[in-house]
């Protein structure tokens, strides 16, 4: 099927009839089945950009078009076709940026800006923002189409569309266009693994789903059983449709662990290799990252048939990364000595310095929330690790606690300094989370808009007792459903020139200068990463190639003769966050000497590697 025609797929059907809309009134046409379940229009009916049309199955509906480009009225409603061809792209020389030097940007449209569209979000001054703080990939939480005014986007059902309440399609073409105009690529987070719980009309037409399989949502996106091959497409095309008629530069695949697939040959390895044959022909890199809580390396080790085997039988899924929990949990863990749930195994700087130096911290050890053992080992020789993407706050870590409080309501400035060192200078691909970079004092919470008043009732009870499990006094779970939760979560851009928050933006604007002058990730291997420490003290070396990053977690100063002990790479200070945070105290570099006078309490020393 292309984005100019009426076929529509739906094997489950035994009548289809187009029906098609405008100001003049309703029509009707029959459609005629081939083998393969895709039903067609009579030659006469003429595809139009802007017409509202739908489908009856078996004389039930108008329903939505899976594949449906637009939802003017909502997921229930009729869809709209869409000319993708008609817009006037501007980005004819963006060649894309690389991604194993990338630090991604985590926004989500709706609270990034009080407006929460598209069009507010690629405002001038925002993208110029981003740029000041280093940022190259600007990753969107989910966009397509979901059922109410206001959703985080994991509720979505109508995948091919993009949120009318954001600008709709023509919106979001002009955000990519004014992103590569300012010298920024786009990642798109996408949701296979589930559907919302309103507006998912897939059933009718044909078996999207399987309950061979199960996961955290319920019966799985059917993968590997009867039908499943044009499900699979339905996927495939659905990132085509990012990748190629969106102009974005990656995706973001949510939760793969729970995309369960017996295939011969897994759906992500599939979907990397699209992506790498679109890469290949437009000479832009389209890169693809799983989030992933296996801990396994088989999502960015070659496939089968991948250049980057080099003749070796391929082992893995060709991905070009995924996230890594562990090093959120180990930054969190030590800077919070919050030890609760996933948290426990973490509370100590040694686990920190494991992650940092291996990767992963469950790789293969005892998990004590999973009651098992988990993950697999890094090679440590051949592991690039701008593979696995980091980050200290993202918008589950911050959204699925009670409040949705950020680390800024536990920690003070000198602590987020040093999260934001621990991201942007270790050997990982960093990202932040909007708002993070100044300390936001907003918070990000859950919040959903579901018309259906029980569906509501229902979020909101299940969110009270999911906490309720875990200790939280159900009194201060917010109310998912109440316009205010969703107002309170916008960012507040009037913070950025205030005390506190003006400190930790310099923080993070020098860091990310800093960030810029290290050589390119793919020079680099998780062998070339140092970590010394102290269980005691609290403190802990990492020297990677070009720098050194000495951190104070501890509630005493290290003295000059301390920090000549244990960093005795460490040569010309390049930053002091105590200094930046706090003005020039005896803690500034020795100017002199050019190496660290010393490391103050809850602090960061950023040097260059003698």
């Amino acid at each position: 099927m292309t984005e100019s025609d009426y076929r529509v797929w739906a094997p489950r059907a035994s009548k289809v009839e187009l029906v098609l809309a405008d100001g003049s009134g309703r029509s009707e046409h029959p459609m005629t089945v081939d083998g393969d379940g895709w039903w067609s229009p009579a030659a006469d009916v003429e595809w139009m950009p802007g017409t509202d049309y739908g489908y009856l199955l078996d004389g039930e509906g108008p329903y939505p078009d899976p594949r449906s480009r637009r939802q003017p009225e909502g997921v229930h409603g009729l869809s709209r076709t869409d000319d993708p061809s008609a817009f006037e792209w501007h980005d004819a020389d963006w060649t894309g940026l690389p991604i194993d030097s990338a630090e991604i940007y985590e926004l989500h449209v709706g609270t990034f800006t009080p407006e929460g569209t598209l069009e507010a979000a690629a405002a001038p001054d925002k993208l110029e923002h981003l740029l000041s703080i280093g940022v190259t990939h600007v990753e969107l939480l989910p966009v397509n189409g979901f059922n109410g005014t206001h959703n985080w986007g994991y509720d979505g059902v109508a995948w091919f569309t993009v949120h009318e309440g954001y600008g709709g399609p023509e919106a979001y073409r002009r955000f990519v266009d004014a992103c590569h105009a300012a010298g920024l690529a786009v990642i798109q987070d996408v949701v296979y693994n589930h559907l919302g719980p309103s507006g998912n009309y897939l059933p009718l037409y044909g078996p999207y789903l399987s309950d061979a399989h199960k996961n955290t949502w319920g019966v799985s996106v059917n993968l590997d059983k009867e039908g499943s091959s044009e499900v699979r497409r339905f996927i495939l095309d659905n990132a085509q449709l990012w990748l190629r008629d969106y102009h974005v530069d990656g995706l973001r695949l949510d939760a793969v662990h729970a995309l369960v697939d017996d295939s011969p040959t897994h759906l992500l390895a599939e979907l990397a290799a699209e992506a790498d044959a679109l890469s290949e022909s437009t000479g832009i890199k389209r890169l693809v990252v799983a989030e992933s809580d296996l801990n396994d390396p088989v999502m960015f080790l070659p496939r089968e048939g991948d250049p980057r085997a080099a003749g070796a039988q391929g082992t893995g899924y060709g991905l070009d990364g995924q996230w890594s929990d562990d090093f959120h949990h180990a930054v969190h863990v030590n800077l919070t000595g919050e030890t609760a749930g996933y948290y426990a195994d973490f509370d100590s700087v040694g686990a920190l310095a494991k992650v940092l130096t291996r990767g992963f911290f469950h790789d293969g050890t005892y998990s004590s929330f999973r009651e098992r053992m988990h993950g697999v080992e890094l090679d440590r020789a051949t592991t690039s690790p701008w593979r696995l993407v980091v980050a200290s706050q993202t918008h589950d870590q911050i959204g699925n606690r009670a409040t949705g409080d950020r680390l800024t309501a536990t920690l003070e400035p000198d602590r987020l300094a040093i999260a934001a060192a621990l991201t942007l200078l270790g050997p990982f691909t960093p990202m932040l989370f909007m708002g993070e970079e100044w300390g936001a004092s907003t918070p990000w919470q859950f919040f959903t808009s579901h018309p259906e008043p029980e569906l509501g009732e229902a979020t909101a009870k299940g969110r009270i007792e999911e906490f309720s499990k875990h200790g939280w006094d159900p009194a201060i779970v917010p109310d998912p459903q109440d316009p205010e939760t969703f107002r309170n979560s916008k960012l507040d851009w009037d913070e950025l020139g205030t005390a506190p928050h003006a400190g930790v933006l310099e923080v993070y604007r020098r860091l990310a200068a800093i960030r810029r002058t290290l050589p390119a990730g793919d020079d680099l291997t998780l062998a070339d990463v140092n970590v010394e420490f102290d269980e005691d003290a609290r403190w802990l070396v990492l020297s990677r190639p070009s720098i050194v990053v000495i951190v104070n977690l501890g509630e005493e100063r290290l003295d000059a003769g301390t920090v000549a002990r244990v960093a005795p790479l460490a040569g010309e200070a390049l930053l002091d966050s105590h200094a930046v945070l706090h003005g020039p105290t005896a803690t500034t570099p020795d100017e002199a000497a050019g190496r660290p006078a010393g490391v103050a309490a809850r602090s960061v020393v950023v040097a260059r590697q003698q």
